[in-house]
């Protein structure tokens, strides 16, 4: 049995379509990421599969339960994270675990039990008394993850685990993540667009753009799908540049971009130079040019055109449109 199945999920606020269509299954034990820009749709795919949004259509099932008909049933088997801070300050970390503990009717003596051994887990144990106001931005990320476990999900939900931590707490969160999915075995689903992030913990990657799944598979397969390397060229006559390249037999994939062309082939090292000479033969100036082995934003360039950091921005510009008009 599936730990998580979507068929056709659709969220719609007014005219608005947040999520479109979503169909994936997620196989128990594993780490699934839904990565790609702020505003893509997948806080609503969280908030949804959580019960916290209704569908405007669609269906999907945790641990075996209709997210529409067994909403209790959904939240006592998840655990979530959420991307915006949600504990009590003004109380320690030992008061806000055992809270979260009396909210599930967890017995005392195994409530009790349970908050060391997580703060233990997550290396907070020496800290349990301390005011929650008093810890760092990475210190209450791995609280809210202790607490999120309290109650012994099958499932957790990560939202944007790290956003905004630095890059050494970011790694020290991702080997607790690892670590509570190897040793006790939880389906973790996450959201990120965090490249290295999804390819260093997830086992299978959905890139969603625009409230729509655009490619689905692992990190590996996908970055291998757009070709061995890829070659980076920036120059003002790309267009140009692009039609006297394109027929090359060695080349597997080839895309423009607003300064740019992007080239997906294997071993370029021993291309590289025979492109250089094509373009020098034909009066093309070459401005930059490099060659790296593909990444995770490569392939999002690759199926939409854009890089998630423009995308980000055209979704913080659609925004700010929004709120203007609704003012």
């Amino acid at each position: 049995m599936y730990a998580i199945t979507v068929e056709d999920l659709v969220k719609k606020f007014g005219d608005f379509t947040a999520v479109n269509n979503l169909s994936f299954n997620i196989e128990s034990g594993e780490v699934f990421g839904l990565l790609g820009p702020n505003g893509a749709g997948k806080t609503t795919t969280i908030s949804m599969l959580s019960t916290m949004l209704k569908p405007t259509s669609g269906n999907a099932s945790v641990n075996g339960f209709d997210i529409r008909t067994n909403e209790d049933d959904v939240r006592k088997s998840i655990g979530i994270v959420f991307q915006d801070q949600s504990l009590d300050e003004e109380l320690t970390a030992y008061e806000n675990m055992d809270f979260h503990g009396r909210l599930y009717r967890i017995p005392k003596n195994v409530r009790q039990k349970k908050i060391i051994e997580l703060l233990e887990l997550v290396e907070l144990d020496d800290k349990k008394d301390n005011l929650v106001k008093t810890y760092s931005g990475g210190m209450r990320r791995r609280l809210e993850i202790a607490r999120g476990l309290l109650h012994e999900p099958k499932v957790l939900f990560l939202d944007e685990p790290t956003l905004g931590l630095d890059p050494q707490t970011r790694n020290h969160l991702w080997d607790y993540i690892e670590k509570l999915n190897k040793e006790k075995g939880i389906t973790i689903i996450l959201t990120t667009h965090y490249m290295e992030e999804a390819d260093k913990l997830c086992h299978r990657v959905a890139i969603v753009d625009r409230g729509q799944i655009i490619a689905l598979d692992t990190s590996e397969k996908l970055k291998n799908d757009i070709g061995g390397d890829v070659i980076t060229i920036v120059s003002q006559q790309k267009d140009d540049l692009y039609s006297i390249i394109r027929s090359l037999s060695e080349i597997k994939s080839i895309e423009v971009h607003d300064n740019f062309i992007t080239i997906g082939l294997q071993n370029a090292e021993k291309h590289v130079a025979k492109i250089v000479t094509m373009a020098s033969e034909n009066g093309i100036t070459i401005e930059s040019l490099s060659i790296h082995k593909p990444t995770l934003e490569d392939v999002f360039l690759h199926f939409t055109g854009r890089t998630i950091r423009e995308e980000e921005a055209s979704t913080k510009d659609k925004m700010r449109m929004m709120m203007k008009g609704r003012r």
